[in-house]
């Protein structure tokens, strides 16, 4: 790299010598290093005590997870290097090559503004748990933002010191704090790109912390709010429509209308307090949110029509239809509706 200086960033929690490992390659390469103990403990000293020779140690007594690990040596480089350089972070456990390093922060020299990620490709002998986990969360983030991205959990990601403003801003404190990154690039325009590294998983994978059960509900709860809100006004809507057909003596436009209505205010309601929390000024969020309703009441129905004059089931159709529009009612209401527009740099790490 010849205009700027790579930076390695390392989070590590209760570590083997693999981190001595990874840390020794990377002095080799000429990689300037900062390790963050994520409270490990006193059984640990030793280790982090040999890293000291390699890199710039840094850590606190209790553990707060990758997140606050990642956020705390981002706010640390951010303060105390200077120059233009590209700050790559990588795993310590053994499953990210030096060389791979190279070339994720070599992209991220030449795309500056952008994040790359260097993706892992998924094959037979990938450990059962990452190979369902990836494709999971890949579905998920595409149904979350429009965009595709092949590796979503990938630790290995390089960016210009321009973003690390931004990246201390982005909430999580835990393993959802890389997908929230993620989220967040694409509500701010950033571009995300990728690069295909090698796949390691040392012993199936055994020294990852990820929780499969907690730290998953983690990453996939916001999805899951916001369709057991859809699920709950959708309910509303059928039960409003059943009682305004029989108090109107079976008028179904206005049956129609008005349950969706109905609905329609309790959904607006329930996103705007609970799932997204905006604090954006209340009339231009309703004016813009029943605009949708709206159009989506409209074009639901075209839609269905289309599907079933062609030949689709009419249940099957109107499945499809559905899901079609309850993607697009999430991409309109979490990036436009009730965007955040929260200030860049102000993120604090509670320990500093």
């Amino acid at each position: 790299m010849c205009d700027s200086f790579c930076v390695a960033l390392v989070p590590a929690y209760e570590p083997d010598n693999l981190l001595l490992d990874l840390l020794r390659n990377l002095r080799t390469a000429g990689i300037k290093t900062v390790v963050v103990d994520d409270g490990s403990g006193p059984a640990y000293a030793e280790i982090f005590r040999q890293a000291e020779e390699f890199a710039t140690v840094l850590g606190y007594s209790e553990n707060h997870g990758k997140g606050h690990a990642l956020k705390y040596g981002l706010n640390y480089i951010n303060e105390h290097i200077q120059g233009r350089y590209v700050v790559v972070t990588m795993d310590a456990d053994g499953q990210h090559r030096v060389v791979d390093a190279e070339r994720v922060c070599d992209l991220a020299e030449r795309h500056a503004g952008s994040i790359v990620l260097g993706s892992r490709k998924q094959g037979e002998g990938s450990p059962l748990r990452s190979r369902f986990g990836n494709f999971v969360t890949r579905k998920v983030y595409s149904l979350s933002t429009g965009r595709t991205v092949y590796d979503t959990q990938t630790g290995l990601r390089a960016f210009d010191a321009k973003l690390l403003p931004f990246l201390l801003q982005v909430p999580g404190e835990r393993y959802e704090y890389e997908m929230n990154v993620l989220l967040a690039a694409v509500r701010e325009g950033i571009a995300i790109e990728e690069v295909t590294i090698s796949t390691i998983y040392l012993e199936d994978n055994r020294s990852s912390h990820f929780s499969t059960v907690r730290d998953s509900w983690r990453v996939y709860k916001e999805i899951l709010k916001f369709s057991a809100v859809s699920l709950i006004s959708c309910c509303v809507d059928y039960l409003a429509y059943t009682l305004l057909l029989l108090l109107s003596g079976e008028q179904l436009a206005f049956a129609n209308i008005g349950a969706r209505f109905i609905s329609a205010s309790l959904n607006f309601s329930l996103n705007r307090r609970y799932i997204f929390k905006s604090e954006g000024r209340l009339w231009q969020s309703a004016v813009q949110y029943f605009l949708l309703a709206s159009f989506i009441l409209l074009s639901n129905t075209v839609v269905l029509s289309l599907l079933v004059n062609g030949g689709v089931n009419e249940y099957i159709a109107k499945l499809i239809t559905e899901i079609m529009f309850f993607s697009m009612s999430w991409l309109v209401q979490k990036f436009v509706i009730f965007r955040k527009k929260r200030p860049l740099g102000k993120y604090k790490a509670s320990v500093l």
